[in-house]
């Protein structure tokens, strides 16, 4: 089956195929690093993993580069606020962002760029786009000519007028017209600058990405991906200032955006005080099941985010890792993408139909086990646990060991050694026909947060849901 995926530019599902199947090339907007991300932040980094794990089963030589924006003014106020240097706060909050995405499972990117180690393209890009009659020249500012760009709206699919009206843009006098975007902007004594042709400045939020694209993928690039809330006018002002700044060229030939988070219906937002930051979830949740949450929609869907929604992923978990634990006598030669699930995947990113299968596996290992193996052989049960393992490789799910799973007690502050030393004196108690001292040793692990099963194997615990 061919990959189809979902062009926002064209508004249609499209087959994929890369303009050179040697070197195929994504780009996904990364985070502006001034404080922790919500967990929305979070979508678009785990759904786009997932499509550059399916790339690479059949173009290894993918080059998949999700950026850092370490020059803003969230970041100057943030640092003026601290009363520290910028990179003070961007290299803290890069570490973490690259540390929370790697406890969800995401992969690091092939390239990481950072917009300030990107000035020296940034400003050759302005002086192209000025040299090309795109951009002009004022008060020490750089501003997009939005007039000279015929496409200018296409993807947002809004008329100029529109967009001027929908977006909060800066009106100032030396603007051409209200569209005009900044390009390069001044820079004050006490703000972050550099030498520039327009004297000392910095760059606006829209070139940094062109300009880093271009940088390591090149002029066009196959895939361009990020949230639908960046259509505009973050992506509208990379398509035009890049296909200016490149002679017409095509910029990105895919457009992919994922949906919103809301909560409990309403978008999050810092002024209803509905944020979820991300750091502050890994905290107190396991990591795999916010990964799976986060994959329990479509990606160009809305995602409604909520405990349950949390606690549903959780309980689904376990019964996965359950299914693997009981498996663990069965041998297998290694674990390998399932058709069906690939199938999904490659139908525009459907996650929701690729995780519907995974359950539907372990459901059927399961009815294998409750049937002491009366309605399926070994081999069978070989195959469901290749599927599962196989099919969790590419999901970016089921990769830890299962007792790792159910003895989650690191983010959780449960001490697994006090757990294992209750759980045989328990044990012990049992044997000595002792039941009310194995009932309070039990009231014990459950007040410490611990649930417990007994088994034909002993007993096995787990951190009990949040």
């Amino acid at each position: 089956m061919t990959l189809h995926l979902h062009n926002s530019l064209t508004r249609r599902v499209e087959a994929f195929e890369p303009a050179d199947p040697a070197r195929v090339t994504m780009y996904l907007c990364g985070p502006t690093v001034y404080n922790f991300v919500h967990i929305g932040n979070a979508r678009g980094p785990v759904v786009f993993d997932v499509l550059a794990r399916l790339l690479r089963r059949t173009h290894p030589r993918l080059v998949y580069a999700r950026n850092i924006t370490d020059v803003d003014d969230k970041i100057n106020a943030a640092a003026m606020d601290a009363g520290v240097p910028i990179s003070t706060i961007t290299e803290r909050y890069a570490a973490a962002y690259r540390a929370d995405m790697a406890k969800l499972g995401v992969a690091p990117p092939d390239v990481e760029p950072l917009a300030t180690g990107h000035i020296a393209p940034i400003i050759a890009m302005c002086e192209t786009l000025i040299a090309g009659g795109h951009a002009y020249a004022a008060e020490g500012h750089v501003l997009f000519d939005v007039a000279s760009f015929a496409d200018y709206g296409k993807l947002s699919g809004r008329s100029t007028d529109e967009m001027v009206a929908g977006a909060r843009v800066e009106v100032a006098p030396y603007k051409r017209s209200p569209a005009d975007f900044v390009l390069w902007k001044p820079s004050t004594p006490e703000l972050p600058g550099w030498d520039s042709p327009w004297g000392r400045g910095r760059p606006g939020w829209h070139i940094e990405c062109s300009a880093m694209a271009a940088s390591h993928l090149g002029e066009t690039i196959d895939i361009h991906a990020g949230g639908i809330d960046l259509v505009f006018p973050h992506h509208e002002n990379e398509i035009a200032q890049s296909v200016c700044a490149h002679g017409g060229k095509t910029f990105a030939r895919f457009w992919l955006h994922n949906g919103m988070l809301t909560f409990d219906g309403a978008k999050m937002s810092k002024s209803t005080g509905n944020v979820k930051q991300l750091h502050a979830l890994l905290a107190t949740h396991p990591p795999e099941a916010l990964r799976y949450a986060l994959l329990s929609a479509h990606y160009r869907q809305p995602l409604d985010w909520s405990d349950a929604l949390i606690e549903q992923s959780i309980a689904t978990l376990d019964r996965l890792y359950g299914t693997l634990r009981e498996l663990a006598a069965i041998a297998v030669d290694s674990a390998v993408a399932v058709d069906d699930v690939e199938a999904a995947l490659e139908d525009d990113l459907n996650t929701p139909a690729a995780l519907a299968i995974v359950n539907r596996t372990a459901a059927a290992a399961r009815q294998i086990l409750a049937n002491n193996g009366r309605t399926g052989t070994a081999s069978e049960l070989a195959r469901l646990k290749s599927d599962l393992l196989g099919a969790g490789k590419l999901l970016g799910l089921l990769q830890q060991e299962p007792d790792a799973w159910f003895q989650r007690g690191a983010g959780t502050g449960i001490d697994g050694a006090k757990v294992e030393t209750l759980i045989e004196a328990r044990r012990a108690a049992r044997a000595a026909r002792d039941f009310a001292r194995a009932d309070v040793i039990r009231a014990e692990l459950t007040a410490m947060g611990v649930a417990i099963e007994d088994g034909p194997q002993g007993t096995r615990w787990k951190a009990a849901n949040p």
